[in-house]
């Protein structure tokens, strides 16, 4: 599948390459939380040249068939292009998310950073995107890492959070092998705190990586959010609950990629209406705007400016009682804020409402591994992704970083390279 794909879009993807200008500064590069040299990559994509291009991305990134597909490129690589200034931004992500279906295809090998084997053994905890970058930066430079997966397969947000539709598993699935034929080990279906303990890895290994993601849905806490049919957008993506939704109609609260992706998933499971409801204006949508141009083509209903403010129903949702708001610029607040307008409420009914409006971690987990947390229940990290005992490290959005792809896999790569100064360090006290 991917072949024909590739040999389909050839023609365009040399087009779309040409049209970089190839800018000596190159803001791109400075719009990508993982710092991709960009113009390079997409020099050897014109010339030809798709090893030399993967190479470039490699040493950077390994997820571009992945980030290429996913990332919020319109406010990333995309956002900064010169070209967008006067016109349409160069399409980075499709030329990134070719180069790596290349790398698949032609079994491009990522390249190791050192050849020296290291006598140290690093634990990596959580296969999500900031695991499987700690991981592999890891092992590139030498160092024995194993991942400890709950699941019994890799890939954490990317498997369980983002629709086959956005990203297919064929992809995913041959990109974390390539991950793993690094010579990553792989303990799957252990649970931190049920199969293991922090205390008995610290004894086990030289170093510790946490990235386990923050995959709770936030409550809004308004009445009747505890009703039936109420949920959360994380947990529905992630563990595909069964529930009918042929001829219902559904409400999801959010604006972001996760109301997106559920509202989209529901529409395809059969849900005769769904609305999505953002208290703020369209263009102050976090979301990516193809996913949103995406949603209105599938016909799913937008209501901007509008706050839902109580679930009503006897023992299960039957409505929603939404409010209409306005912008109001405030002293002290970077953007305008959403405030109730008095006297604009209506009432919608509802068989089900999704709440996407935030996530957090998971509380048990997070409180028993005797960390140190932020105010907001994030474990807390230094500048040096060091946490409060001196061989755990930890990043991605159990730390609270910038919720996107790109972002998680920046962290656990700035996180390997802490814990190898730390190792190295180590070796010369």
């Amino acid at each position: 599948m991917i072949q024909k794909n590739m040999e389909y879009c050839k023609e365009e993807i040399n087009k779309k390459a040409e049209y970089c200008l190839g800018c000596k500064v190159k803001m791109c590069t400075k719009g990508c939380p993982l710092g991709n040299d960009i113009t390079q990559f997409i020099a050897y994509v014109k010339e030809k040249k798709y090893e030399q291009a993967y190479h470039i991305l490699c040493n950077t990134s390994v997820l571009s068939p992945i980030c290429g597909r996913i990332c919020p490129h319109k406010s990333q690589c995309e956002g900064a292009c010169v070209r967008g200034i006067k016109g349409d931004p160069v399409c980075i992500g499709e030329l990134e998310a070719y180069v790596g279906d290349m790398g698949i295809e032609k079994q491009y090998q990522i390249p190791k950073f050192s050849e020296e084997k290291k006598e140290k053994r690093i634990a990596v905890i959580g296969g999500g995107p900031a695991g499987l970058t700690a991981a592999a930066w890891l092992i590139r430079n030498g160092y024995e890492v194993t991942i400890y997966e709950k699941y019994d397969k890799l890939g954490g947000i990317l498997r369980h959070g983002i629709p086959e539709f956005r990203l297919e598993k064929e992809i995913l699935d041959k990109q974390i092998q390539k991950i793993i034929d690094l010579g990553i080990k792989v303990q799957y279906q252990k649970s931190l705190g049920k199969d293991y303990v922090l205390e008995a890895l610290e004894k086990e290994y030289d170093a510790i990586f946490l990235g386990i993601g923050a995959n709770i849905s936030a409550k809004m806490g308004i009445e009747g959010e505890e009703l039936q049919g109420v949920y959360g957008g994380n947990e529905l993506l992630e563990y595909k609950l069964p529930i009918e939704y042929i001829g219902k109609k559904v409400v999801v609260i959010g604006g972001g990629n996760v109301a997106m992706d559920t509202a989209r998933t529901i529409k395809r499971l059969g849900a005769k209406e769904v609305n999505i409801v953002y208290r703020r204006a369209e263009k102050q949508m976090p979301a990516e705007r193809k996913e949103i141009e995406a949603a209105k083509q599938e016909g799913i209903q937008f209501l901007f400016q509008t706050n839902v403010i109580k679930v009503i129903g006897a023992n299960k949702v039957e409505k929603v009682e939404c409010i209409k708001t306005e912008l109001v610029k405030k002293e002290g607040e970077a953007r305008e804020v959403p405030v109730d307008i008095i006297g604009s409420n209506f009432i919608m009914d509802t068989d089900y409402v999704v709440m996407a409006v935030g996530s957090k971690p998971e509380e048990g987990i997070v409180h028993s591994l005797g960390l140190e947390l932020t105010s907001k229940g994030n474990i807390k990290i230094d500048e040096n992704y060091r946490t409060s005992r001196k061989k755990v490290f930890a990043g991605g959005d159990i730390c609270g970083v910038k919720a996107t792809v790109a972002w998680a896999s920046r962290s656990g790569r700035e996180a390997a390279r802490a814990i190898m100064q730390f190792l190295e360090e180590g070796k010369s006290n």
